[in-house]
């Protein structure tokens, strides 16, 4: 297939895209490099199979060759990212998105649009199922991701009910693994580096706040199964429902990488969800999908990954 993934040079977007050219594909990527990096893609950059454009979504995309397939990741997913130009984020998931929504329209393409978890807010329904409609801030510090995210999920099922696109919706959790960037800003990549420079650990709040991790090859092999699956729009959770508390996490963290760090406090941040973790009922019977990889392994996965990065 002719496929088109924007956000290809980011973190989820470059495995995306070197499992779509593993398994034959033809893949165009797109980024505008905001938080993606080129050397994201070493592995792939020399594929006859891949041609990569720099280009900001918010302007309509130049493609002439026919698109059968389109991932839609592009968006800076970081707060200290979408939170540094509010306007950017907003920008970039509404236009953006009409803007990818008009390239399928015009080939006829499948697309698929990745939304997040963060759309339920600080949720009042633990875990979160796809009905649950949230409890979203519209005028906080994080509105500008929450709400745009929103925005372009009710914009794919518009196109979907207007013009007939052929969408799919799928909502990440926090998800991890190698190529995570260093200055991500996240709770991952934080607790990684400072462990092995023996930094104090920042833990936020009281440390009893949760989050579920998927690990990176579990989401790639998700979202390509919502890809493929026929007659399923979704929205559908796409993350691992073992959870686990700040702290615990950070003191794993401590313990994989035999760091002397200590754990400090700090304020919470505005509007930071207290619990997350999804309801995956629905991805295991309309995908027969779940995460495979604990957080043992992902872990000692990752850790590696950032001795060798920061080397």
């Amino acid at each position: 297939m002719n496929i088109l993934v924007t956000g290809a040079a980011g973190f989820i977007g470059s495995h995306l895209t070197e499992k779509l050219l593993n398994d034959g594909n033809r893949v165009i990527g797109f980024d505008n490099l905001q938080t993606g990096s080129k050397d994201n893609q070493k592995n792939f950059i020399n594929n006859e199979n891949f041609s990569f454009v720099e280009h900001d979504i918010t302007e309509p995309l130049p493609v002439e060759e026919k698109i059968d397939q389109i991932y839609h990741l592009a968006c800076p997913a970081a707060p200290i990212h979408y939170q540094k130009d509010p306007i950017k984020t907003l920008t970039t998931a509404f236009i953006g998105t009409k803007n990818v929504l008009d390239l399928a329209r015009r080939f006829g393409a499948r697309i698929l649009y990745t939304s997040t978890s963060e759309i339920y807010g600080t949720p009042l329904e633990h875990p979160q199922h796809e009905n649950y409609w949230g409890n979203v801030n519209p005028i906080g510090l994080r509105s500008c991701y929450d709400e745009g995210k929103r925005a372009a999920e009710a914009l794919c099922f518009a196109y979907n009910r207007q013009h007939l696109t052929d969408i799919r919706v799928v909502r990440i959790f926090n998800t991890y693994g190698p190529r995570l960037a260093q200055n991500d800003g996240r709770v991952m990549p934080n607790f990684i580096n400072q462990a092995l420079k023996g930094e104090p650990i920042t833990l936020y709040g009281t440390g009893d706040q949760t989050r579920s991790f998927c690990y990176i090859d579990d989401n790639v092999r998700g979202l390509i199964a919502m890809m493929n699956q026929d007659n399923f729009l979704g929205p559908v959770n796409i993350g691992n429902p073992a959870e686990i508390t700040m702290r615990a996490l950070a003191e794993n963290i401590i313990r994989l990488t035999n760091s002397k760090s200590q754990i400090t406090y700090h304020p919470l941040p505005q509007d930071d969800p207290h619990r997350r973790k999804p309801d995956i009922t629905l991805a295991k019977e309309k995908l027969n999908w779940e995460p495979n990889v604990s957080l043992e392994e992902g872990l000692i996965k990752t850790i590696n990954y950032f001795k060798y990065a920061s080397s």
